[in-house]
């Protein structure tokens, strides 16, 4: 497992469908060693905060084995680190082998996984094809995001190490399909609002599914 490329941007003002909309998503690799804060890497932000960055998002990683898979899907060799929007650019860790809630080291760094990305109408901006957030969340290939644990500098090159491992084994695939796909899985959904790494809002949209399925039972005793 090996941190490819480092990328950040500030957030910038695009055109997109024809209104002028902020975003961070246009992400450039940076050479050197970059500091890692609490709520993101140095030179680094987000415009969105209510879906992007907090502590709870602070950092987005993508697989770049998934960038072979959407060249030949889409068509395309343009692809360059940052592609999707991500500040990480990584290998080894693919969506359906990383869980929620597990811990990784990355130079002087600890970060731990929280959920998957949700792709939005940015991201199809900037693939400039309309129709890509629907077919990158169906594809499993979300990538995911991380807290920072620990905070230091980390760099291309760094290898990354698993500390932990959560023991509930929702793996990032599985929570995605679970939102989004599996909706009636309601006991993965306990195991799911039980993993304290879990995002605040990811767990309170599960216990409001949780909550209405208990609600139809009491209603039909």
């Amino acid at each position: 497992m090996k941190l490819l490329s480092v990328n950040i941007s500030l957030p910038k003002v695009v055109s997109i469908d024809d209104k002028l909309v902020a975003t961070g998503i246009f992400k450039e690799p940076v050479a050197g060693r970059v500091r890692l804060h609490s709520l993101s890497l140095a030179g680094d932000g987000q415009a969105d905060l209510e879906n992007h960055g907090g502590i709870h998002k602070a950092v987005y990683a993508y697989p770049h084995e998934h960038y072979d898979y959407w060249s030949r899907e889409l068509g395309r060799q343009d692809f360059t680190f940052g592609q999707f929007g991500e500040n990480l650019t990584v290998t080894g860790l693919i969506e359906d082998q990383v869980h929620i809630g597990d811990m990784f080291r990355i130079g002087e760094a600890l970060l731990e996984v929280t959920q998957p990305r949700v792709p939005c109408f940015k991201l199809a901006s900037k693939m400039q094809m309309t129709s890509f957030p629907k077919l990158f969340a169906a594809s499993g290939r979300t990538g995911f995001y991380l807290r920072v644990l620990a905070e230091g500098e980390i760099g291309a090159g760094d290898p990354i190490e698993r500390v932990k491992t959560d023991a509930r084994g929702l793996t990032v695939r599985a929570l995605m399909d679970l939102m989004y796909f599996d909706r009636d899985n309601f006991a993965l959904m306990e195991t799911a609002v039980a993993i304290p790494a879990l995002t605040p809002g990811w767990r309170d949209k599960l216990k409001q599914r949780l909550a209405a399925k208990h609600g139809d039972e009491k209603g039909g005793a």
